[in-house]
């Protein structure tokens, strides 16, 4: 099985269609506008692996990010991924926006979409109990994320999530 990715520098916001709230299916036009906008969009395969793809490219698409927040994004598209597989339908699509704001730090947009689901999306995390095995994916998403969503239908569902780090202030050299 083949799958596609695409990796483009584009304004914020054309990598990810915010009107259909779907992704896009390859770069706007203009590939840059210097701010540092950079979205990496690609298939995730509808089986156990999708959660090991989805890591791996958000590391990609941060390659040069603090730690703290890769872990995060890669523990936050982790679960997206799981959830996505377990309760939607094919096809999966990863989409990470990464933006360098013109007043430094960086915001990443992380979206997984599928071809839907029957289930209602649930009005907050649910935390499960503890010997569950499972459960936990949209409890982790509230704690990590500055901001998050799902919505759920039969023609598609989509989880988003948007990770902000300040920029550090800089310190004089001696």
């Amino acid at each position: 099985m083949r799958y596609r990715t695409s990796t483009f520098r584009s304004r914020l916001g054309s990598g990810l269609d915010h009107d259909t709230e779907r992704p896009a299916c390859g770069p706007a036009s203009g590939h840059t506008d210097g701010a540092g906008a950079t979205t990496l969009i690609t298939d995730l395969p509808y089986g156990p692996k999708a959660a090991e793809v989805a890591r791996k490219a958000v590391a990609v698409a941060l390659h040069g990010a603090e730690e703290v927040l890769l872990d995060d994004a890669r523990l936050i598209t982790s679960e997206l991924a799981t959830n996505a597989f377990s309760s939607g339908s094919p096809p999966l699509v990863l989409c990470v926006d990464r933006t360098n704001p013109t007043t430094g730090g960086l915001e990443v947009e992380i979206t997984v979409t599928d071809g839907g689901c029957s289930q209602r999306a649930p009005s907050s995390p649910q935390a499960p109990g503890e010997e569950a095995e499972s459960g936990r994916g949209l409890v982790i998403v509230e704690a990590l994320a500055d901001a998050w969503s799902l919505t759920t239908g039969t023609r598609g569902t989509r989880a988003w999530c948007r990770l902000t780090r300040e920029a550090r202030p800089s310190t004089p050299s001696t």
